[in-house]
């Protein structure tokens, strides 16, 4: 290192951002110390200062300050640590010029911490703020924060007005993340520049979800009841789950970019699923893992769904994957209809044709319809629940397999099915024919 001109130490210098790792070469040698005013980043671990004589809090907050004082160009501010809320605004007020990021972990600082959190709004010029386990019951005093391109919020309680008040203050973002927040009422996101949003909401109540983003490209969502999306041109990725309670109704337009699909939950509307399905005909990759249907408390099982209409509706299907559920609604006896009704209507119309040429002696042209095929699905995973109506799910199965003229592989889970049924081990065997038969593309998990 004493062989290396002042600027490249210097510059390597610079490149620390832990505190330990800071303190530990300022110690070194003085000329190292005079790096600190250089350092664009700063993070305080969060057991950084639990060895320390006279309590973690205060050492953190002595050395806190003492070191964003002195980093002058500093840009990231990054503390897990715990710290005394009150001080925060002072933190903030000397670096606000120069500020781009900060995370912070308030969870263990006051317990009603929005009136300190307020602060933030004095450095105009943030980028990015990630904040970790605090409490907001109103909407915080940012102002509008213009620069403000992420925001992420994680394991917070936050109240309706909250929430929609900082969505508010950062007209800009094209990230924004909720994620494991507790909340109810009705979340109102409208956002010109949005790209990815995840929200996660979790409790008891019913949520609802307005949301405006004509540019979103990646869309997950979970804990919402009511959901309505506005602008979905560039949408890529969209998931929809609820772990508790049910998703009652979904309003979106049609989703021409749509990639990935994933729809999970315990109870979902028919209405819901018809809706989300419907938009999303361009999906290459469906996960639907629904367990029941239902408009209110009443569990019910999907009504019956048409094979070859489904996949007519949906033609560039590439990836699928099938819940007990959704398998079961394309196993009824009318499921396969259209399947056998196309190929039952081929050979009529051949018969025909054959007939009326050896009367007539000469031909004649043909008005065949299409056999029935599934252009582009390559894999599909089905879990299969119940070994009832097991005759259905074999005839789909061999549907699937022998329809799909791209398919590469057909993984059959089984594992959670359930046994308790006499018939479960005769179907098993079949299941267990029907892969061997077909071993180089269906096998079971």
């Amino acid at each position: 290192m004493d062989a290396l001109p002042d600027g490249v130490v210097q510059h390597i210098l610079s490149q620390l951002s832990s505190a330990r790792d800071v303190a530990a070469c300022a110690a070194v040698a003085r000329c190292w110390r005079g790096c600190v005013p250089y350092l664009p980043s700063l993070y305080f671990p969060r057991g950084a200062f639990d060895a320390a004589p006279g309590g973690a809090a205060a050492a953190a907050d002595e050395a806190i300050g003492r070191m964003v004082a002195a980093a002058e160009r500093l840009e990231e501010l990054v503390i897990y640590c715990p710290f005394s809320a009150s001080l925060l605004p002072l933190w903030v007020a000397a670096r606000a010029a120069t500020l781009r990021v900060l995370e912070l972990r308030v969870d263990s600082a006051a317990a009603d911490k929005s009136g300190h959190l307020d602060c933030i709004g004095a450095a105009a010029g943030l980028e990015e703020i990630r904040l970790w386990g605090l409490t907001m019951s109103r909407p915080p005093a940012w102002g509008r924060m213009e620069r403000l391109r992420v925001l992420e919020v994680v394991g917070a309680t936050l109240g309706e007005a909250a929430v929609n008040g900082a969505v508010a203050a950062c007209p800009n973002l094209t990230d924004l993340a909720l994620l494991g927040c507790d909340c109810a009422g009705e979340a109102v996101v409208s956002l010109p520049l949005l790209e990815r949003c995840r929200l996660d909401f979790v409790g008891g109540g019913n949520c609802s979800l307005r949301l405006a983003a004509p540019r979103v490209e990646f869309l997950e969502v979970q804990g919402f009841s009511w959901i309505s999306l506005q602008g979905g041109d560039h949408l890529k990725h969209l998931t929809i789950s609820k772990n508790t309670g049910t998703v009652y109704h979904v309003e979106m337009e049609k989703l021409p970019e749509l990639d990935q699909l994933s729809l999970r939950g315990v109870q979902w509307s028919w209405g819901a699923i018809s809706s989300v399905l419907q938009c999303a005909g361009e999906v290459k990759h469906l996960v639907m893992k629904v367990e029941f249907c239902g408009d209110f408390d009443t569990l019910q099982p999907f009504p019956e769904i048409d094979l070859a209409q489904f996949f007519n509706s949906h033609p560039k299907l590439c990836k699928f994957e099938i819940h007990g559920a959704m398998f079961a609604a394309l196993c009824h006896k009318n499921s396969l209809k259209n399947v056998s009704t196309v190929t039952h209507r081929f050979y009529i119309a051949m018969f025909h044709f054959l007939l009326v040429y050896a009367i007539l002696n000469f031909a004649l042209p043909m008005q065949l319809d299409s056999r029935f095929v599934i252009p582009c699905l390559e894999q599909i995973l089905v879990t299969v629940r119940s070994p009832l109506n097991a005759e259905q799910k074999l005839s789909t199965l061999e549907s699937l397999v022998r329809h799909s003229v791209r398919l590469r592989r057909m993984i059959i889970r089984i594992s959670q099915m359930k046994n308790c049924h006499e018939a479960a081990d005769d179907f098993f065997e079949e299941i267990c024919k029907f892969t061997c038969i077909n071993s180089d593309r269906v096998c079971i998990e």
